[in-house]
């Protein structure tokens, strides 16, 4: 199978290493904009050749876009333009509903297949691609019915040949619940490390007291912003659901400690408690 994969970065290029390392890619076409990216991506064996996604699209079997997510429908009209009834064109991006509308009405809906694997770390570009990504973790299809009934099988062989589940949902639940479970993570580790970094100019004491939790709290706060401000802004009505609830919880939390109200603090901490039984 010779596969086109747009965007050699952390997903994208991860991705790569997993079709690579399953034998499921005979050739890798990959798209980058950036030269010394395109440069590195070759180098790690991401890509056997660059190429535009004009030249792209004709020669590939499957085109898996992996942009930032304010690219993505753009690439998804241009490669839909081009392919015929044997191509398969899919996302891995993070955000549902916008593409899911922009492609709605094209004429080839039916030979893209719309999917999020839900995993990602805090870095970025082609060196941060891992083996292994993928494994053992969900990977979320949205308005599978929408997609051409091959193309949607294609897709789920791959994910089934890399060991990753498949869900699926609507688009706007899709998003909804990634507020809630990603990118609520996200803007409270950005939020945490600025409030830090405000507050205590000895950046030398950082380093000196900060243990494991609050590395752990801080790390998505090392994500690239020319990721995530796209992801943020074009889900922003569902961010901003979610954000509402946190302060709240946050402002719940604030009044509890300037009353002293241990018994408060203790009930709140363990309804907190039980969201292991969901994580593990």
């Amino acid at each position: 199978m010779k596969i086109l994969i747009a965007g050699l970065g952390l997903i994208g290029g991860s991705f790569a290493l997993a079709l690579r390392d399953r034998g499921i890619a005979d050739e890798i076409l990959g798209v980058e904009k950036s030269d010394e990216n395109a440069a590195e991506a070759l180098r790690l064996g991401l890509a056997d050749r660059i190429v535009t996604l004009e030249e792209g699209v004709p020669q590939a079997d499957l085109v898996v876009l992996a942009t930032p997510v304010d690219t993505i429908p753009l690439m998804a009209i241009k490669a839909l333009n081009h392919v015929t009834d044997r191509q398969v064109v899919m996302d891995m991006g993070s955000i549902k509903a916008e593409l899911c509308e922009v492609i709605s009405m094209h004429a080839r809906r039916g030979r893209f297949v719309a999917a999020h694997p839900m995993w990602g770390t805090e870095y970025s570009g082609p060196r941060a691609a891992q083996h292994g990504a993928f494994t053992g973790r969900n990977a979320v299809l949205c308005e599978a019915e929408r997609s051409d009934a091959d193309a949607l099988a294609a897709v789920e062989r791959i994910f089934r040949a890399l060991d990753v589940p498949v869900v699926y949902m609507g688009a706007e639940e899709h998003d909804l619940h990634a507020a809630y479970v990603s990118h609520i993570s996200h803007v409270t580790s950005f939020a945490l490390a600025l409030t830090v970094l405000e507050k205590e100019r000895e950046e030398r004491h950082i380093f000196d007291l900060a243990g494991g939790g609050f590395e752990s709290t801080v790390r998505l706060a090392k994500s690239a912003a020319a990721t995530w401000v796209p992801i943020l802004l074009r889900n922003k009505y569902n961010v901003l659901d979610v954000l509402r609830e946190h302060i709240h919880q946050l402002q719940i939390m604030r009044r509890m400690i300037e009353r002293d109200d241990a018994e408060g603090l203790t009930s709140a901490f363990g309804k907190a408690n039980s969201i292991q039984r969901i994580i593990h």
